[in-house]
């Protein structure tokens, strides 16, 4: 569980009908050390203790809750302590401890909610950035069924080196999937480099063939701007399966596959894996020149089979025996083959698989032609 999430669970248990109640917690504190010293002999005196009421005020509440208590944990103190007869009495040192701790609580309180609001407004920049490198697709965009979750590994930054899109064009419905090899933001650099390409190539170029040139030159471009800038990445490289969908074709689809796993075609009838290609990651085109790009395949797909690609944080996922997860046996235990069902099927598998510990970013990416009027939401 990351820090954001414990925050917020913890301030949900903290809530009843719309309203904080983290004041509860303190208050029975402060109430019930001031019964016990009250109710008990002089050789029980346990006032001093009061100075945890502030200390937890400030793990659970705001500053002016927190000052709140340290103030009347000081004022508690001096009463009850009066109450005794003078041989008694705790005395000055420990009211100069009990005011010293209300001191550092709201200073601790301070601090606290400080990192709070940070924490938020960095959560805000990822969340941001995440929408800009991975735009929000409107349910049946172009004409196709789709479904997609992201995880990222780094659950805090909530952005990595993993990508998918899907681009209308001239000629026809265009779909990238991919994942850049590193992590931090020179990936998710690479990544909005590589998908800026995609979006401009595959809604002007006719053929498949052309826009899997551009985003090659794409990416040996980038590479030389960051060895330009002096940066230790210029050896970056990214897997990724390009898809098109030409019209009046309807059971057809044209995949270059550049080094990632072959996508998947499930159906009612069973889950089958579509040829590989054998093309190479973008970026090492230059170590086979003579092959040129890879190849651009002609696949036959009914219409009621679902394409489902994923990264390698799902095919590469490794429960705590360390037995790597089955996608393909995953897929063919989905309740329906349709794109929302069979990602939702294929996260809560494997999160169930890793018990939520993921290794590497994994996106689960699964299209197809719109089948109905109302196509399938993105989950």
């Amino acid at each position: 569980m990351t820090d954001h999430q414990a925050l917020r669970r913890w301030k949900e248990l903290l809530r009843a009908r719309g309203r904080s109640i983290a004041w509860v917690a303190p208050l029975l504190l402060l109430a019930g050390i001031t019964a016990v010293d009250l109710n008990t002999t002089e050789r029980f005196r346990i006032i001093s203790w009061i100075v945890l009421v502030p200390g937890i005020a400030a793990a659970v509440c705001g500053v002016f809750a927190t000052a709140v208590f340290a103030v009347l944990s000081v004022l508690d103190y001096v009463a009850v302590d009066s109450a005794w007869p003078h041989q008694y009495q705790a005395g000055l040192p420990d009211f100069i401890l009990v005011a010293f701790a209300g001191l550092l609580a709201i200073l601790a309180c301070a601090v606290r909610r400080n990192s709070e609001r940070r924490m938020l407004h960095m959560r805000d920049i990822a969340e941001t950035t995440r929408r800009t490198v991975l735009r929000p697709l409107p349910p049946g965009w172009a004409g196709m069924d789709h479904a997609a979750v992201y995880l990222a590994a780094d659950t805090e930054a909530r952005v990595g080196g993993d990508f998918y899109d899907i681009q209308p064009g001239l000629f026809g419905t265009r779909v990238l999937v991919g994942d850049v090899q590193g992590k931090g933001l020179g990936a998710v650099e690479t990544a909005a480099a590589l998908l800026g390409t995609f979006r401009e190539a595959g809604y002007h170029e006719r053929d498949l063939a052309t826009v899997a040139d551009r985003l090659e030159t794409r990416m040996v471009r980038h590479r030389r701007h960051t060895v330009a800038l002096g940066r230790d990445d210029g050896d970056r490289f990214a897997t990724a399966v390009l898809l098109g969908f030409p019209p009046g074709a309807p059971d057809v689809v044209e995949i270059v596959n550049f080094g990632h796993e072959p996508p998947l075609a499930v159906g009612p009838t069973g889950v089958r894996a579509l040829p590989p290609g054998g093309g190479l990651p973008l970026g090492m085109a230059d170590l086979t020149p003579a092959t040129g790009p890879p190849p651009t395949l002609t696949v036959t797909l009914a219409a009621d089979e679902t394409l489902l690609i994923t990264t390698d944080g799902v095919t590469e996922a490794r429960n705590a025996d360390g037995v790597f997860y089955v996608l393909p046996e995953a897929a063919a235990q989905a309740p329906a083959p349709d794109p929302a069902h069979l990602v939702a099927h294929i996260r809560d598998s494997v999160l169930h698989h890793t018990r939520g510990h993921l290794s590497d970013d994994t996106t689960i990416f699964a299209v197809r032609r719109a089948v109905s009027a109302t196509p399938t939401a993105t989950p």
